[in-house]
């Protein structure tokens, strides 16, 4: 009888199963880590494209729903799809000035899925032939990147913080207090408490955090009272179209998003496993952001990448386990199908979710670092990286500063500090002489 068991398993190992009273906060940590990620940026894009309210909570319904599907998918594999990793997917903020722009432009929802299309079908490519074309990005470019990342984050965290943009209480006490007080509880547990609470320290800090915003009086539950039982997402309900110039622009932004999925994914595995990621995981875990933008188009969801904020989750408690991850994509699924129980997650206050998230980019932020410096502080290696970050953060911070170019390269390059600086770091590594020394 014993043999026909599941293994007991731990957190800190992929396969077996640990027991589900460490499984359940555990897994409850990345959802809430991502929840505000996956529903923002379709709620941004609902109101510049326009949708009626219905329609908002669709685009919001399948947002959770192709985040669960392209987790699952990501973490156990499904042929050549997948890296098999402790990777949680989900609709990217990193697309999000791209979305608006299209989003302005046209006006037309159908416009921005027929471009996610293409882009989802550019890192396929990708993903297929990552293997030829990691030669060009060797743990240097990537420490690059990730740094890149985690910085460009730190004014979404505040942002968060402070109430949220455009929130009529836009950097209140109230907000700050309930911030602090929950990155306070975070470095608490994490620092001074072990077992699940030092593991679960975000969850715990949002915990503390929610009832505090609940004594202030922060905490809205109209949406809840307003949500329906269930909804089950219509395919091609926006309709698709297919814009030339709106194709190129969601087709960089892939190619990008993919050397961005390359830093999750080798952060995943040096934070949590010791290693650097095989090819194969590199190929699936791309695949399978791009498989999954496409079929989302189809059914109005949006572009999916791997989650930043919950990849530093896993560099800083270690936790790797695949049942933890199916667990937090399961309860997205519910979510997705189950309006008010989606409904009760968004109402977590944004100034808790800042205050929980931005130590979180902070460790995003210094794994970058470290795999930096672990290719070398050489001339070489500091100049690459240093004109790659001053141009991609400097470009991005100064508003019209490519207002004499045409509007596009404003779209592609003037919205995203990662994509400067990743094109930056690839064309130095190539371009300046190889150190004689140490041989890089």
């Amino acid at each position: 009888m014993n043999e026909m068991k599941a293994p007991a398993g731990s957190v800190f190992e992929m396969s077996g199963v640990p027991p589900m009273k460490q499984v359940v906060p555990l897994g409850l940590q990345h959802v809430v880590a991502a929840i505000v990620g996956v529903i923002t940026p379709a709620i941004l894009v609902s109101n510049a494209v326009g949708l009626e309210v219905a329609d908002k909570t669709l685009l919001i319904q399948v947002s959770l729903l192709i985040t669960a599907i392209a987790t699952l998918v990501q973490v156990f594999g499904l042929w050549r799809v997948g890296a098999k990793l402790p990777v949680v997917m989900g609709v990217s903020f990193a697309y999000v000035p791209t979305l608006l722009a299209l989003a302005n432009g046209y006006h037309d929802l159908s416009v921005i899925l027929g471009a996610q299309i293409v882009g989802g079908c550019v890192a396929i490519l990708f993903g297929i032939f990552v293997k030829q074309l990691r030669v060009f990005f060797p743990p240097m470019v990537t420490g690059t990147v990730i740094f890149t990342i985690g910085l460009s984050l730190y004014p979404t965290a505040v942002k968060y913080m402070a109430g949220g943009a455009g929130a009529a209480d836009f950097g209140s006490w109230q907000n700050w207090l309930v911030a602090v007080i929950t990155l306070a509880v975070v470095i608490f547990c994490n620092n001074f408490t072990k077992g699940v609470t030092k593991l679960a320290s975000i969850l715990m800090g949002i915990i503390v955090g929610y009832l505090v915003a609940l004594c202030f009086g922060m905490v809205d539950f109209s949406s809840v009272g307003a949500a329906g039982i269930v909804a089950v997402p219509v395919p091609f309900k926006f309709g698709i179209k297919f814009v030339p110039a709106a194709c190129v622009s969601m087709a960089v932004m892939y190619i990008v998003n993919s050397v961005q999925t390359i830093g999750d994914l080798t952060s995943t595995t040096l934070g949590g496993l010791d290693r650097e990621p095989t090819d194969r995981e590199l190929s699936g875990g791309i695949v399978c952001q791009g498989a999954a933008s496409v079929v989302g188009a189809f059914f109005g969801g949006l572009p999916t990448a791997s989650y930043s904020q919950n990849v530093g989750i896993v560099t800083v408690n270690r936790v790797v386990n695949r049942v933890v991850f199916g667990f937090a994509a399961v309860v997205l699924l519910i979510a997705g199908f189950v309006p008010k129980f989606s409904a009760l997650l968004t109402t977590i206050p944004q100034c808790v979710i800042g205050g929980a998230t931005i130590s979180v980019f902070a460790t995003i932020t210094m794994t970058g670092i470290r795999m930096i410096s672990s290719a070398g502080l050489t001339p070489r290696n500091v100049s690459i990286v240093g004109i790659a970050v001053a141009l991609g953060v400097g470009v991005t911070q100064v508003s019209g500063s490519l207002a004499g170019f045409p509007e596009w390269v404003g779209t592609v390059f003037g919205g995203s500090s990662v994509v400067i600086s990743t094109l930056i770091a690839i064309l130095l590594n190539l371009i300046l002489p190889k150190d004689r020394a140490a041989g890089k």
